[in-house]
């Protein structure tokens, strides 16, 4: 499957015959829709599902474009990559999140690595809390109201130009960079609780909403989204070394 799409994207970019390249985006068009699908928990609440999806068949066929196979990587992943970055693009641009929303989610950004820093380990709710002259109470609301910032914010630090290229297409010591930044985020999430794992694998590797995951832990919607925005904000510092 992967060898037949290559012979066709090569066709294409020697030909420049449009109805083949719609040809290839249509194949595709199930890699773009499971894409936004995954980014969904950002959008969902303040833009339309249709208008993320066109961003996304904008990029695949801008990956289509550009792809170059003796590079070594699949097109899949390519494009994946391509589409994800794109849409995490536009959701930036359109600014859905709320203001007030978004200032709080980097003021508990601040919060969190400063006390990081002091303790040198995850700060407790109490410390954050302490910290921003907030109640726990308000904080755990704060937390869900911000909750898609906060993920948004590392999406994008997880898909900036330094990490937009597939692993096996980049140069060596991009490669060594990219395994050892895998290896870090998979020894965060070692050290997250239970419940954090739990959100964490269920959001980013099972692609599922937030309703879905609350179901399947037994607990609300809004408790994932705090568990979520906590979780992420852990390793969004532990990456911290690893982005320019």
């Amino acid at each position: 499957m992967e060898q037949n799409v290559a012979a066709q994207i090569a066709e294409y970019q020697q030909s420049g015959n449009i109805v083949l390249r719609n040809e290839i985006v249509l194949k595709n068009m199930g890699l773009v829709r499971a894409t936004a699908m995954s980014l969904r928990n950002m959008y969902l609440k303040y833009g339309d599902v249709d208008d993320v999806v066109n961003e996304g068949v904008i990029a695949l066929m801008d990956a289509i474009e550009l792809f170059d196979p003796t590079r070594g990587a699949k097109f899949e992943t390519f494009a994946s990559l391509k589409i994800r970055g794109a849409i995490i693009d536009y959701i930036r641009k359109q600014d859905w999140i709320p203001r007030q929303i978004r200032k709080f989610a980097k003021t508990l950004d601040k919060a969190y690595s400063s006390l990081y820093n002091l303790y040198n380990r995850t700060p407790t709710m109490e410390e954050l809390a302490e910290h921003m002259g907030l109640s726990e109470e308000k904080l755990l609301k704060y937390m869900a109201e911000s909750a898609c910032s906060v993920t948004l914010s590392f999406e994008e630090l997880l898909y900036e130009d330094n990490f937009s290229e597939p692993s096996d297409a980049a140069p060596a010591d991009s490669r060594i960079m990219r395994d050892e930044m895998n290896s870090v985020i998979a020894e965060a999430i070692g050290q997250l609780k239970e419940k954090e794992r739990q959100v964490i694998t269920l959001y980013y590797y099972k692609n599922m909403k937030y309703s879905d995951i609350a179901k399947a832990l037994g607990v609300s919607e809004s408790r994932v989204c705090q568990i979520n925005a906590k979780a992420t904000l852990a390793l969004k510092t532990a990456l911290e070394p690893y982005i320019k």
